[in-house]
């Protein structure tokens, strides 16, 4: 048999995990696996692929981004976290079902978050044989409890944290740190509170600049005369929308901006000299942890499995510790969001961290 196997949407850390994890369970299997390169335009007609092997998985497990290539627009895009669904042209369609077709391809791995799945979903409703693999490092997928590379994210925000905060102390500055998440806030959640963070900033809870003030007067008069704060790109202001930075080329809009706008207005309102960094991409590079390595493998290795089973059109699925399915209309039907009444805000506030609300 031969499967195919694409990546889509934004690099992050335990892709090349999840390929190491397929080429490995369909090898012992007797079938061949074809890497289809930048995403499903790797399926245009005549396909830019190569077929993967032991030799060419052999060490990825432990690299950063994807040995496959992977892009977040272009022909296929049919939609863009909450936006509306697009549907795929059916000339492009029937494109790359030849494509498939005059490859041998018999079933088909798609792994991205909810714009890859959602042009996923469109495919298998073709009646093309499809399973998805979920992978986001904002965490937003509601039918998973975790996807890899959200591990290696929130690891990079606590390094930085561990690192502003000695810079923080040593000139008595406020510290704001922006990191991503453009409509949920668990990298700026977890990263804030395994880093130490005072205040958190993310989508889901609009927060006021006179509670950020409070906060670092109240830390001055106890003689803590530094503050962190992390935010996501999402935040925003009470009664204001995010800051947008730029429109794409595919009529997204690029969020950033906000941690430089947060900085400027608390030092003008306190006086207190406020540095902004900005991780960006950084949150997607480098190795990814052993739990994402370990998550990515499982990932690739079950569905090929859904693929010996032949249970197609569904996702694979991480909940209470065991790695199942769901099916993919389900998977894209609604975002993850975090809850500001759920037990990790409260685990936060219960140890002293703001959300300035």
């Amino acid at each position: 048999m031969r499967i195919g196997l694409l990546n889509g949407g934004g690099d992050c850390p335990g892709l090349n995990a999840v390929t190491h994890g397929v080429v490995g369970a369909a090898t012992q299997l007797g079938w061949e696996v074809v890497g289809f390169r930048d995403g499903y335009e790797g399926l245009l007609p005549p396909g830019d692929y190569k077929i993967l092997d032991h030799e060419k998985a052999r060490g990825i497990i432990r690299q950063g981004g994807t040995i496959l290539g992977t892009t977040n627009h272009g022909h296929f895009s049919s939609k863009h976290g909450s936006g509306e669904v697009a549907k795929i042209p059916g000339e492009l369609m029937r494109q790359a079902r030849s494509t498939l077709s005059n490859l041998g391809v018999e079933a088909l791995i798609c792994v991205g978050g909810d714009g890859t799945l959602t042009t996923a979903l469109q495919f298998s409703e073709e009646g093309f044989p499809i399973i998805g693999v979920p992978k986001t490092i904002d965490n937003d997928l509601k039918a998973t409890a975790m996807t890899f590379g959200f591990d290696s994210a929130t690891q990079v925000v606590v390094d930085a944290l561990d690192r502003l905060q000695t810079t923080a102390s040593s000139h008595k500055r406020v510290m704001v740190l922006e990191v991503m998440g453009r409509h949920a806030g668990w990298i700026a959640l977890y990263g804030g509170i395994g880093g130490g963070a005072n205040v958190i900033l993310i989508p889901e809870i609009p927060f006021h600049y006179e509670e950020m003030v409070k906060v670092i007067r109240e830390r001055e008069a106890t003689g803590n005369h530094s503050t962190l704060i992390v935010v996501a790109e999402g935040a925003a202001p009470a009664g204001k929308g995010p800051v947008i930075e730029a429109e794409s080329v595919d009529g997204e809009y690029r969020l950033g901006g906000i941690g430089d706008r947060v900085a400027a207005e608390l030092q003008r309102r306190t006086g207190k000299e406020t540095r902004a960094c900005i991780l960006g991409h950084l949150q997607r590079g480098g190795s990814p942890t052993s739990f994402d390595r370990v998550l990515g493998t499982r990932f690739g290795v079950h569905a090929v499995k859904l693929i010996e089973r032949q249970e197609f059109g569904r996702m694979v699925s991480y909940q209470r510790y065991h790695v199942g399915s769901v099916t993919i209309a389900e998977a894209v039907s609604q975002l993850n969001l975090v809850d500001p009444e759920g037990e990790v805000v409260e685990t936060a506030r219960s140890v002293g961290i703001s959300f300035g609300d």
